[in-house]
Order: structure tokens, then sequence, then C-alpha cells
């Protein structure tokens, strides 16, 4: 086998001094290792990435720094409100009472004799006047009845006649002496007879013909006539509290409500007076007036289990508006407060007893101001410490204090008249409130 050939050993210090002049590729591949990146190199990269990081900052900087100049302190948030203004007015004072609508008259209409009902001439919710036909009850067996007695009281006159005939003749011949004065006497008796005879046949006859007349029955007053009790072909039975129809009174109609106790010396002093009260009358809701009256009467005692007394008031009730056992909300006017001051009922509020108004100042804040209240209504309250012209408010009471910030929530008249800067400076906030 033939032997390798033997490599030459050089000393490290050989290889060293061969390098210097001519260095061999392994030396040349070794030095390109990422250990031998030159310095200069990597502070180029360090400055790269140094100005990334800063760039990166400033980005963040302009985008979440404070804008418009340093941060404000926190303010109180407006309240936003609702204005009313006070002015000068007249106001009534009224007793106000729970009512209910009373006809004058009501009639129920019964049958007072027994028969077949023949024929139905009202219809339902029908206004009938004094003598309209309502009901027909046959009537043949009440004309039948009214004609024997009829016969019976012209046959019981025939004899009365014939009486006063023989009287006649008997009083002549006993001037002549011709007959005994207990003959004429017996005559005399005879023809009384009669006559007693006739008038209670004349009372048959009116009877009969009372009762003939109850077969037609008509209407006794003037009303509103109800829903239909009976239908033709029914036999309707006299005394039994059988009802053939109802007739209410519509016009006029009077209102019955009760006053407390407390109020009834105010009343009699107005009445004494002889001043004419006037009566308003408003539905259930307290909002729609129905008819105006004027006050007629009122009891003669107070009811002790409610300490209460009832008056009656007139009504016309042209536009039939009232409607009987309707209820009503009365008021009775007692007497009217002229030139007071008169703010809305929402501004006022109270604080136990005391009543008191927000008031609206120039620079959008509220200010607490107490009053005394005198009367008021659902619209105004008449009140004293409070001149006209003043702005209230009327909502949002529940965040406001004295010297709140408000805004308004809808234009009102007071707005108009506040001042030119007030005006301008708040529309911006006004827009914002607005719904």
């Amino acid at each position: 086998m033939a032997s390798e050939p033997e490599r030459p050993v050089t000393s490290p210090d050989a290889s060293q001094s061969q390098g210097e002049d001519h260095p061999s590729p392994r030396g040349v591949a070794a030095s390109r290792g990422p250990e031998a990146v030159p310095p200069r190199r990597r502070r180029r990269r360090g400055w790269i990435w140094l100005f990334l990081v800063a760039l990166a900052a400033l980005a963040l900087y302009n985008e979440f720094r404070p804008k418009g100049g340093p941060p404000h302190p926190p303010t109180v948030p407006a309240a936003a409100i609702t204005v009313g203004c006070s002015r000068s007015g007249d106001m009534n004072i009224y007793v106000q009472a729970l009512g209910t609508v009373t006809p004058v008259y009501t009639v129920s209409v019964y049958s007072q004799v027994t028969g077949q009902l023949l024929k139905v001439y009202y219809q339902q919710g029908q206004m009938v006047r004094p003598g309209d036909p309502l009901v027909d009850i046959d009537p043949r067996p009440f004309q039948a009845q009214l004609t024997q007695a009829e016969g019976t009281l012209q046959h019981d006159e025939g004899l009365l006649r014939e009486a006063n005939i023989d009287l006649a003749r008997y009083r002549a011949a006993y001037a002549r002496n011709a007959i005994a004065r207990q003959t004429l006497e017996d005559q005399e008796q005879l023809v009384k007879q009669y006559e007693g005879t006739v008038k209670a046949d004349q009372g048959t006859v009116e009877y009969n013909r009372t009762q003939l007349s109850y077969t037609h029955i008509v209407s006794p007053i003037t009303g509103r006539i109800g829903l239909r009790l009976v239908d033709p072909g029914n036999t309707v039975f006299a005394g039994t509290g059988f009802t053939l129809a109802v007739i209410t009174q519509m016009q006029p109609i009077t209102v019955v409500f009760t006053v407390s106790e407390d109020d009834l010396p105010k009343v009699e002093t107005e009445l004494r007076a002889g001043h004419t009260l006037r009566v308003d009358a408003f539905d259930r809701s307290n909002q729609n007036l129905l008819a105006t009256g004027t006050l007629s009467s009122l009891n003669n005692q107070i009811d002790t289990t409610t300490g209460t007394v009832k008056f009656r008031a007139d009504f016309a009730n042209a536009n039939l508006a009232l409607f009987p056992n309707q209820f009503v909300n009365a008021r009775l006017l007692l007497k009217t407060l002229r030139h007071v001051t008169l703010v809305p009922s929402a501004a006022v509020q109270y604080n136990g007893t005391n009543a008191f108004v927000y008031v609206v100042q120039g620079d959008h804040t509220v200010k607490v101001r107490p009053i005394t209240t005198i009367s008021s209504n659902e619209h105004d309250t008449a009140v004293t410490g409070m001149k006209a012209d003043v702005d209230l408010a009327t909502s949002g009471f529940d965040r406001l204090e004295d010297g709140v910030p408000v805004t308004f929530r809808a234009p009102v008249e007071a707005k108009k008249k506040a001042p030119k800067a007030a005006r301008k400076g708040s529309a911006s906030r006004m827009r914002r409130a607005d719904p």
C-alpha cells in the first residue's frame, strides 16, 4: 500500500510570520464573523434607533398633550330649567268642592191599569215634551165599563126627571088640598134619592173615563227619556212597580256639592250682603269648564259625620253639557282680588309651611326668595313679597339651590326681556340643552 506523503510541520512562529505577509484564506474568513463588526457601524445603528424612539415619543406627545392651554378647574354643571314670569293681574277666590249633577225632576212612569201593551211611541234617548205619547194599553175593557156606567147614569137621570114631574104635580094638588101632605113629602124624598143615585152614577162614569185615559200614557214633563224597558205585546199590571219609562229633566238642571263648615261663614257673609254667587262646574279632570250657574240654596244643617254642608246651584244647561248623576268639580266664586302679583303655580315650592320661589338672576344663576301665598288655582298663584316681571324657575327643582347656574330648556317670554349680553352669552348653552 502506498503511504500518504507527510505534510511539513511548521511551528506557530512560522505560521504567524507567514500570515503577516500573506494571510491565509482561513484567516480571511474568520475576520468576517459578527464579532468582527466595526465599532463605527454599531454606533450608526444606535443613532438610528434613538432617532426612531424620539420620533415616536414626539408623536405620542402631540396626540395626548392638553389643548387650549392649561386645564381649567372643574365647574358645577348647569341645571336645565323652564322659566315663567310674574305679572300683575286679578285673582278670583274660589271655594272648591266635589259635586253631583242632580236633575230638578225625574219621573218614573208606571201603568195604573192592567192590560196588554199595544204600542210604544218613544225612542230611546228621545227628548219629549208634556203631552207627547209614550205607550198605549188595550183600552177595550175600560171603554166597555165606561159605556155601561154611562147607560146606568142615563137610566137614573130619567127616573129623576120623572120624579121631578110627579113632585110638581103633587105640589099643585097639595095647593088645592087634593092630596095629603104626607104624599107630597114622600115624593120630595124620592126625588132626593134619585138625585143621589144620579150623582153616584156620574162618579162611576168619571172613574171609568179616567181608567180609560190611563191606557194612553203621555209624558208629564219635558226631558230626556231613558232606555226602553218594555216591548209591545207584553201584559202590564197595575200596582206591581213595573217601570214603563224614566224621564229626566235636562234643562234647567242643578249641581249639589258639599262645602266644608269652615268655609260656611264666608259664604253666608256674601249671601247676607245680597251678592249673587257664581258657580262653575268643571269635569272630572278639573280642566274643562262645562257650565256656569248661580248658587240657589244651601241645606239647613251640617252633616256631623263629614263636617260639610250641602249647596245647590242652578244651571241653564243650554248645551246639555251637564248630565244627570255626573261627577263634577264645583267652584264657588266668593270674591275677586284686584291688581295683585301673580306667579305661575308651578314655580311655588314649599319648605314645610313656608313658600318660596327660585328667581333667575341676570348671570343665569338662581336665588331663593320667600313669598306668602294668598290664593291659587291650577295656573296662577296670588302672592305677596314679589314684584311683577320677575323670571322664575318652573321646573328642575331637584338640582336648584342658591347660586346654581342654569340653562333654559325651551324659549320663554322671560328670556326675550333679558339683556342682550346675557342672551348672547347663553346662546351656545341653550342650543346644547334644548332637546
